[in-house]
């Protein structure tokens, strides 16, 4: 006997799987887990991102963000936080998921191209409008009435290129003098009035709160809060010598695996380079790598002598274990 399909039937198992493919294309999920002050880069990327995910594969896609020092975020990851990517502001913080858990391969960051940093950014001021403390250059930032805010770099990838950026000045400055360089160090950290856990803090606290004549931070978040709380309230100080601050990110490929997320995840990360995806990156107040938006912004980013980690502390690893581990340089520069 011939299976007839009734209209009824037919309607019915139309719907069922109108229902069904609904609920599968629902089922693409995404966590990326992040710095603390990229909250409005990524709430304005993802829906741009599920946009191109959608026109590529026909699915949806949810992504849901988390935000905290980047520090914090990596060890929430060691401890089961179910990151499908990381978008990190440090490599170290990237790294230790291999070293400590073995979530990402060793390799990483050859997986995309400018060592996986999209983008990159470097360290300025904010100051209040007319610049009424006369700051310039890192130099000016020692003077007696001169208070100082931002991340601690015991907590913060942020605070940690402070830290280095204002190092590399005083190496410059000081011809590599140690003791001078260390003296000029205990002098900075001793002006800092609040030192927050994250970026986003140290911005709550200059701005809302009103504490410090210096907000010290990524160049593209000093320029973000003068976009949104006015020119006419504060002034972005980008100093000559500074520091490259890359942005790393990485696919959590053991966590990408389990969820079943892993062509989405690595298409996430790849579509940062993209030519879309840069100018908005570029429209964030970071420094980008594609050569046409690169072009188009170039008026909006000063000549900078940008010093590499490598250059100012001997690369990460070093940095960490002398500079910020417990009882390194900081800690001892710290004491009264």
């Amino acid at each position: 006997m011939k299976n007839i399909l009734t209209p009824v039937k037919t309607l019915a198992i139309a719907l069922l799987a109108g229902v069904a493919l609904q609920a599968s294309a629902a089922e693409e999920k995404l966590l990326n887990t992040s710095y603390d002050i990229a909250r409005e880069l990524f709430a304005a990327y993802n829906p741009v991102f599920a946009e191109h995910w959608k026109e590529k594969t026909g699915n949806d896609v949810e992504i849901r963000q988390s935000h905290a020092g980047s520090s914090k975020q990596a060890r929430s990851i060691l401890q089961g936080l179910p990151a499908d990517v990381v978008t990190f502001n440090q490599v170290t913080d990237v790294q230790i998921l291999h070293d400590r858990g073995n979530l990402i391969p060793a390799d990483w960051k050859s997986k995309l191209p400018n060592g996986s940093s999209p983008y990159y950014s470097t360290t300025a001021f904010l100051v209040r409008k007319g610049n009424p403390k006369n700051i310039h250059d890192w130099g000016d930032l020692v003077k007696d009435d001169v208070g100082l805010v931002f991340p601690n770099p015991k907590t913060s990838g942020n605070g940690r290129y402070t830290y280095l950026a204002a190092l590399g000045y005083a190496q410059n400055a000081l011809g590599k003098d140690e003791a001078k360089t260390d003296a000029f160090m205990k002098d900075f950290l001793a002006h800092v009035k609040v030192f927050d856990t994250g970026g986003r803090g140290a911005t709550t606290t200059f701005v809302e709160r009103e504490i410090g004549d210096v907000l010290i931070t990524f160049e593209s978040e000093v320029n973000n809060i003068r976009d949104q709380y006015g020119a006419d309230k504060y002034e972005v100080v980008v100093p000559k010598t500074s520091i490259l601050a890359e942005f790393p990110v990485a696919v959590v490929e053991r966590n990408v695996k389990r969820n079943g997320t892993e062509a989405v995840a690595t298409e996430y990360l790849q579509y940062l380079y993209s030519e879309k995806a840069q100018r908005l990156l570029a429209g964030f107040n970071y420094r980008i790598h594609n050569e046409t938006v690169k072009a188009e912004v170039a008026d909006r980013f000063p000549e900078v002598k940008l010093l590499t980690v490598e250059e100012i502390a001997g690369g990460w690893p070093q940095a960490m274990e002398t500079l910020f581990n417990s009882g390194g340089k900081l800690d001892q520069q710290q004491r009264r």
